[in-house]
């Protein structure tokens, strides 16, 4: 029998059955023999850990933007909250405007994949407009919201948060407008059609400001209801 080499490497152990003549590669090195079985123990390569480690520390950023806001945010917070060191933390990301920054852009991925996926899930038919508003009005009510609405606060006196959050607000808002669109079948050919989906988006977003001040679920329902009922007529006359 062949003598194992002990591994030096961390990971999780690949086992192969005994006689396979299955070839794997393997970022990290080789094992060693034991009782017919061949073991290796795989590396993570270093380019995963570096972005899962970022990753836990955008993600610990926009937690604490939600709990603590931004003036209540600090980079020796995050650090904690996503159990980065801070010599690694303060690696990536310098400064908290750099953190803030990059978690700005993380923010924008997640917004618009969480209404894509949103929309994915509408019902076709009947109720259709009142889904399409009522998922809007969730949206605009989430933590991922209230993340933003944060940044939007900050960047309003701070030049370079204001440089990096404009542009990709402009970018989610027109993502949101033509998702929006789609997902109502709206011509925006037709007169007033386009003013209607923007007229849905702005109370939408008014609502989800009113609602980081106090649980203003039930009157939002009453609301969005009412403008549903309103917005269908109003299609269907334009169509």
């Amino acid at each position: 029998m062949r003598t194992p080499r002990p591994a030096r490497c961390c990971g999780p152990e690949v086992e192969l059955p005994a006689g396979s003549a299955q070839t794997v590669r393997l970022d990290c090195l080789f094992v060693g023999y034991d009782d017919g079985r061949v073991t290796a123990t795989v590396r993570t390569p270093q380019a995963d850990r570096t972005r899962a480690m970022r990753l836990r520390l955008l993600e610990a950023t926009i937690d604490l933007l939600v709990e603590r806001g931004f003036s209540g945010t600090s980079t020796t917070l995050v650090s904690e909250r996503a159990g980065v060191s801070r010599g690694a933390q303060l690696h990536h990301f310098p400064t908290k405007n750099d953190l803030v920054v990059a978690a700005v852009e993380h923010l924008t991925e997640l917004r618009g994949a969480e209404l894509a996926e949103a929309v994915a899930r509408l019902p076709e038919g009947v109720g259709r407009t009142r889904a399409v508003v009522r998922m809007l009005g969730d949206h605009f009510s989430s933590p991922v919201f209230t993340a933003a609405l944060e940044l939007w606060v900050a960047a309003r006196t701070d030049e370079t948060l204001l440089a990096a959050v404009a542009p990709l607000e402009q970018r989610i808002g027109r993502e949101t407008h033509r998702l929006t669109v789609d997902a109502l079948g709206v011509d925006e050919s037709q007169p007033g059609a386009r003013e209607l989906v923007q007229a849905t988006l702005d109370l939408v977003r008014g609502l989800g400001l009113a609602d980081t001040v106090t649980d203003d679920a039930r009157r939002r329902g009453r609301i969005l209801d009412e403008w549903s009922r309103t917005l269908e007529s109003r299609l269907q006359e334009s169509a």
